[in-house]
């Protein structure tokens, strides 16, 4: 069990493709979500919104252990900041602790050249701005063809099919929610490093309410709970 867990300005009226659709998200002031593994509460990943009259931007903060016979064998935390304006990602920095390593992702927005800048633990180079980093507030995540890793700065390939329409239980309420399948373009990467996670998405405020994978367990990221204004 070594890995887990895993746009840029444009003024005036254009909008295009990448676009994080932060107007979306207009209202939202904190989704909270909890992590399990193979049923159990491990910790949990909170988003937090400020809103400004063009800008977004959005903290985030995970922390989860994985313990055996009460000793941790996996833990993760993790801090985050993405910045946009006018609907378009400037700026994302992270720091990560895995075990005893550091992961972190530099990223800015170059308006002269029309691409990323990413510094990453794992990457470091260009990257162009149809991609999205790779997390679970952003309902966009279901409409690109690539993903910035939120850890490492990677980019990965991924492809998203529509499974259909289910009613889920959350929280002991049920949802009606579509279900997505998203899963890495390129078959020939290990294990450890493809993606395939099951989405649950409510389509009537665009917010991702679960998500499932395996991975050394079971994981689910759950919504726990959100607020407006």
């Amino acid at each position: 069990m070594k890995k887990t867990l895993f746009i840029l300005i444009l003024f005036f009226l254009t909008i295009s493709n990448i676009g994080a659709h932060t107007s979306h998200y207009k209202g939202i002031k904190v989704i909270n979500m909890d992590i399990y593994r193979n049923g159990k509460l491990i910790g949990y990943s909170n988003y937090f919104f400020s809103h400004g009259k063009d800008t977004l931007e959005v903290k985030n903060y995970t922390k989860f252990k994985v313990k055996l016979f009460n000793v941790i064998v996996f833990s993760v935390s993790s801090e985050a900041l993405e910045k946009y304006k006018y609907d378009k990602l400037v700026s994302y920095n992270s720091n990560t602790f895995q075990n005893d390593k550091e992961k972190y992702v530099i990223l800015k927005y170059d308006e002269l050249n029309d691409n990323f800048i990413i510094d990453g633990s794992s990457f470091k180079g260009k990257a162009s701005t149809d991609a999205i980093i790779g997390n679970w507030w952003n309902h966009k995540i279901l409409k690109v063809d690539k993903q910035i890793s939120p850890v490492s700065g990677s980019i990965k390939k991924q492809k998203v099919k529509f499974i259909g329409t289910e009613s889920v239980n959350l929280n002991e309420k049920s949802y009606i929610l579509d279900h997505y399948k998203l899963v890495s373009k390129n078959g020939d990467l290990p294990n450890d490093k493809k993606l395939d996670f099951d989405i649950w998405l409510n389509p009537v405020n665009n917010l991702i309410f679960k998500v499932s994978y395996n991975r050394a367990g079971k994981w689910e990221y759950m919504l726990k709970n959100f607020e407006i204004n």
